[in-house]
């Protein structure tokens, strides 16, 4: 864990959750698992205060806690779970995207609270949802709807059942346990949901429905939203590679193979041509030989899609780590070009086929002066970007006897960026602090404005009152307002497109992890 990951951790729990929070999370990440007493020590708060804390971030699966060998209960925080509050825009947008208006709402609602039961979600969405019905004029919805939305997210697995606390002999829970079947995750108790046939409950719904289903807690699941996240990167760039129906292909293969493969599996269940072929969108107009063509294109031209067999007409499964790695090594070429010029990405590139040179191989190959080509892999070796292997001819290891083989390392770069993606988004959330704080006196006036205007919309007054209370901010004020938005939108785009970044990054790392630890 890095210093740049800590210090970003903390940022995001003091946006989140204010100053005192920030100090239990600061223990928690700098001493690793602690107790209670212990915290509130540490902390220099009282022993209430942190139990309140604990409760909110345990709410919101930040800290998780078990018993240790002494028996003593033990907390500690997940990293990843802080780091998944900077998603929380685009797990909004993916829901609405893929939903509708109602599964925003509901997604957006689950994370506000951290988890929450059905019915409590449900009724508060359909509340929003009518009142703003009602202001448009257009006629109110039934908490049904929204019901059938909330099964749908649990059925394609973007919400899940929270985990069934733990209790020793003496009722004390001391953890929270895991289910026996995963898949009991993503079923909704048999009276918790519309029954619409009078066909009998499935097993895995009289198993849940055995406990009071008033207390079935619900949380969004994350590891879903960023399988589809990753699916959404492969396909992406294969629509950049190839075209449309090529992106369109492995977008059906990712659909087919999805409830096969296994979360942390290398590489998608092998799926035939006929399969594919069949489950292909029929607008595309695609025919068996012409998605033949495709499919060996693909094969040949990336690393995404492998034949597996001959049978059935040739089975066909893509590799989620190699095409990861082309992603990320993508990602990182551009940064090599933004950062030190096209000269640059030329050698790096070779260095990417070739692996292993010397600084006069690499002149000859590139075509690039001996000069500026020192320069350049100077600048890149300072920055991170290169590695140098000493090969000595002698024990002594004399510079005049040993060859220097320039190389790069995929992994090391990618952390390397990694780090750096951490440190860019803790400037830009400081810098957005700074400007709230700074023009915090302009910004409450505004919203008092807006407050005092809705109210006398609400009563009906003429325009002459609404304008007289608008005239209360001054031109150069709205000109200041303006740009303090404008600002604020800006830092805002840079933390999505920075998280973008970080999140391909953490990918291609933890199936780089998953694959050495397989070979």
């Amino acid at each position: 864990m890095s210093q740049s990951e800590i210090k970003l951790c903390k940022l995001i729990i003091r946006e989140n959750f204010a100053e005192t929070a920030e100090k239990v999370s600061t223990i928690l990440l700098e001493s690793g698992p602690c107790a209670l007493k212990l915290l509130a020590i540490y902390t220099n708060l009282k022993l209430d205060q942190v139990k309140k804390i604990l409760a909110v971030l345990i709410t919101h699966h930040i800290v998780k806690f078990n018993v240790n060998k002494k028996g003593l209960i033990e907390y500690n925080i997940s990293i990843k779970a802080i780091l998944s509050r900077v998603r929380f825009p685009i797990y909004i947008c993916t829901s609405k995207t893929l939903y509708g208006d109602a599964a925003e709402l509901l997604v957006e609602e689950l994370l506000q609270r951290g988890e929450a039961t059905m019915e409590t979600v449900v009724n508060k969405v359909t509340e929003r949802l009518n009142d703003a019905l009602e202001a448009s004029g257009h006629p109110k919805i039934s908490s049904t709807l929204v019901k059938d939305k909330f099964v749908s997210l649990v059925q394609t697995h973007f919400i899940q059942r929270c985990l069934t606390p733990m209790r020793d002999s003496g009722g004390r829970v001391i953890s929270l346990g895991t289910p026996d079947d995963p898949d009991i995750c993503h079923v909704i108790p048999v009276n918790t949901q519309r029954r619409r046939s009078d066909s009998p409950p499935s097993a895995k719904a009289m198993k849940i429905s055995e406990n009071n289903t008033d207390t079935v807690y619900w949380q969004v699941d994350f590891d879903r939203f960023h399988q589809h996240f990753r699916d959404q990167a492969i396909i992406s760039a294969m629509l950049n590679k190839i075209d449309k129906k090529a992106s369109e292909i492995i977008r059906t293969m990712l659909r087919v193979s999805e409830t096969n493969t296994a979360a942390d599996s290398l590489v998608t269940t092998p799926i035939s041509i006929n399969e594919i072929f069949i489950n292909l969108p029929k607008e595309l107009e695609i025919t068996k030989p012409i998605l033949e063509q495709y499919l060996s294109v693909m094969c040949d031209d990336s690393q995404f899609v492998f034949k597996a067999a001959d049978a059935g007409g040739g089975m066909y499964e893509i590799n989620i780590h190699k095409s990861l790695t082309e992603l990320c090594k993508s990602h990182i070429e551009s940064v090599v070009q933004e950062r030190f010029g096209s000269k640059s990405l030329r050698i790096f590139r070779i260095l990417l086929l070739k692996q292993h040179l010397e600084q006069k191989q690499i002149e000859e190959y590139a075509m690039i002066p001996a000069k500026e080509v020192k320069e350049i892999m100077y600048n890149m070796f300072a920055d991170g970007f290169l590695f140098v292997t000493e090969v000595s001819k002698a024990p002594d290891h004399a510079p005049s006897r040993t060859f220097f083989l320039f190389r790069v390392e995929i992994q090391r770069v990618a952390r390397m960026l990694l780090k750096r993606c951490y440190q860019a988004i803790a400037n830009a959330m400081l810098r957005r602090e700074h400007e709230v704080k700074e023009h915090r006196r302009l910004l409450d006036k505004q919203q008092r404005v807006e407050a005092i205007i809705a109210s006398l919309d609400q009563n009906g007054v003429d325009e002459s009152q609404k304008e007289e209370v608008e005239q209360t901010i001054t031109p150069a004020e709205r000109n200041q307002l303006a740009k303090v938005k404008q600002d604020i939108n800006k830092l805002d785009q840079c933390e999505i497109q920075l998280d973008s970044t970080m999140f391909l990054l953490e990918n291609y790392l933890h199936y780089s992890k998953i694959n050495s630890q397989l070979s």
